[in-house]
């Protein structure tokens, strides 16, 4: 059975995705990169994303600016950033940053502006320019075609030997940080060993053309995978379906959507949803 390529949330080469589309890579470097991106999602989601942009931005909308206007706004910027004191960029991961996105964009974000980097008014308004166009929008999951044959189908994937889990661990206080610079939001972990949900640990996973977060748990011999990603805010009680053989819960809770796999039965999968909603991080 063919595998589906690896999802790597930090491969070094997706700033050559840009480089490749503004021509700057020679012929050489450009197929390397055309090999390397036909196994990489991360590059794969990147490109799609810059060529969506680039036709939102295309010709069609462009207007030569008149010398004379070009002349007075950068007088106009050149006075600005002369008599305002220049704002410091929070960096990316900084609470409120100005850098959201998945975690590629946030590393390129990174490389050109540091954490505590100044700059004027006329570089912030490029700036946020800049985020307004190439920012990718967060995919909504939940309108996903076949979302839940997605999630019984990763479950299965996983439970072959050496996928289960990224990191190996039954402290939350070890596998929430994993997390951190792998994936853009933080999924909560909480610790279900006094409900008889002991957590193995957790890894990346990846549903509906995004990076989400998958936790392992454990009844007796049967795995458990919970599936998370933000979602809109609010709460709502566990849904349970079937797939296949497998039993599937969803709820969301504290801006995130949560989908429970596993072969136990509903009825203990359900216990498990509901050990997850009373059980504080």
């Amino acid at each position: 059975m063919n595998r589906a390529p690896p999802f790597d949330p930090q491969c070094d080469q997706v700033l050559l995705v840009q480089a490749e589309l503004d021509g700057e890579l020679d012929a050489a470097a450009a197929a390397a990169l055309a090999v390397h991106r036909a196994e990489c999602l991360v590059c794969q989601a990147a490109a799609a994303e810059l060529t969506q942009a680039r036709a939102l931005i295309g010709g069609e909308l462009y207007q030569a600016m008149p010398d004379e206007v070009r002349r007075r706004v950068m007088a106009q910027i050149n006075a600005a950033g002369s008599s305002a004191p220049a704002p410091t960029l929070p960096s990316p991961a900084s609470e409120g940053g100005l850098a959201p996105g998945p975690a590629w964009w946030r590393r390129w974000w990174a490389r050109w502006w540091p954490s505590g980097a100044s700059f004027g008014l006329g570089a912030a308004s490029a700036a946020a320019v800049a985020l307004l166009v190439l920012v990718p929008r967060v995919p909504d999951l939940a309108g996903q075609p076949n979302l839940v044959e997605q999630l019984v189908a990763g479950h299965i994937r996983a439970l072959q030997p050496g996928h289960l889990e990224d990191v190996v661990s039954s402290d939350r206080h070890t596998v929430k940080p994993w997390f951190d610079g792998r994936i853009d939001f933080a999924p909560p972990v909480k610790d279900l060993a006094a409900e008889r949900f002991p957590l193995r640990g957790g890894r990346l996973d990846y549903v509906g053309g995004r990076p989400v977060a998958a936790l392992i748990y454990q009844r007796d011999k049967h795995i458990i995978d919970l599936f998370i990603w933000p979602a809109e805010l609010g709460a709502d009680s566990p849904e349970v379906a079937r797939r296949h053989g497998y039993n599937v819960v969803r709820w969301t809770a504290d801006g995130m959507s949560l989908w429970a796999v596993s072969d136990i039965e509903a009825t203990q999968l359900r216990e498990f949803a509901e050990a997850w909603r009373r059980t504080r991080n």
